[in-house]
């Protein structure tokens, strides 16, 4: 039981920090955006606000090794989520009102379309770690009646594929110049996949652990690659308040991470429930 215990938080606890990496990518990315769209919006205060509060939360949860849901953590994760859907529409609202409306060109250049669900994938994996969390020694682990690896597992999965997608559509916009551009639209939908079947199984193989492992290191190695691509612009990093607001933007790709370091999580609890 003892042992039971200490995975129980020792997943949960890796979940809030895969949720508060997720947040850091969202806080310095949407500051450095929407500071280039000069704040002309209100409401575009909101995610630093909220990013901000979710790294608070899973900062929390992280030097928490107790069990059970926390109120506050489990109130700012519903609010994340909630923001990044309400800021997602206001994104397809910013596309849809150009000349042009939904087009190549609104969409490479217009609000980012898959900007603000970062957060509210920040937010359901803090959530899903205060499930996890509120399982007791001695009981199966559960999420809504489910396998929690498998649920954690099926929605990670989900996110790498929406998070490789938005990534596809910028790097489309580049034209794949560099091959490694292709990392981030393979390397995340074969861990997605694979993910999915260990959900739908109930079982992890190594090749699972191999890729999602992979996936968290390619995140990393992204923002060197990015770094290269900002000093490549005219005047590199010696003309830094030009050629970081340019792009390629340097906090986008530890999001992977993040969403890797939760699939991680759920393979741990997948192989703890098959041993019993």
């Amino acid at each position: 039981m003892v042992g039971q215990s200490r995975t129980i938080v020792t997943a949960a606890r890796r979940l809030n920090r895969a949720s508060g990496m997720i947040a850091g990518s969202v806080l310095i990315d949407s500051a450095m955006e929407h500071y280039r769209g000069n704040f002309s919006n209100r409401a575009m205060w909101t995610p630093l606000a909220t990013a901000a509060m979710t790294i608070g939360a899973s900062a929390h949860g992280l030097g928490d090794r107790q069990h059970g849901a926390h109120t506050v953590r489990d109130t700012i994760y519903s609010t994340a989520g909630a923001v990044g859907l309400v800021g997602t529409a206001f994104h397809i609202y910013n596309i849809t009102k150009q000349v042009g409306g939904l087009s190549w060109q609104n969409l490479f250049y217009a609000a980012p379309l898959g900007a603000p669900a970062a957060i509210t994938l920040s937010g359901i994996t803090g959530f899903l770690a205060e499930r996890v969390r509120h399982n007791r020694p001695g009981t199966p682990e559960l999420i809504f009646g489910y396998p929690a690896g498998q649920v954690v597992a099926g929605g990670t999965a989900l996110s790498l594929l929406a998070t490789s997608a938005e990534a596809g559509l910028l790097h489309f916009r580049g034209a794949f110049h560099n091959p490694a551009m292709l990392l981030p639209v393979t390397m995340p939908p074969i861990s997605a996949a694979l993910l999915l079947r260990a959900a739908l199984t109930g079982s992890a193989g190594r090749m699972t652990t191999y890729f999602v492992g992979a996936t968290a290191a390619m995140g990393l190695a992204g923002v060197v690659f990015h770094a290269y691509g900002v000093s490549r612009n005219k005047g590199g990093f010696k003309n830094w308040r030009q050629t970081l607001f340019a792009g390629p933007p340097l906090p986008a790709p530890p999001s992977f991470t993040g969403l890797a370091l939760a699939g991680l999580s759920a393979l741990s609890l997948i192989r703890r429930a098959r041993r019993g």
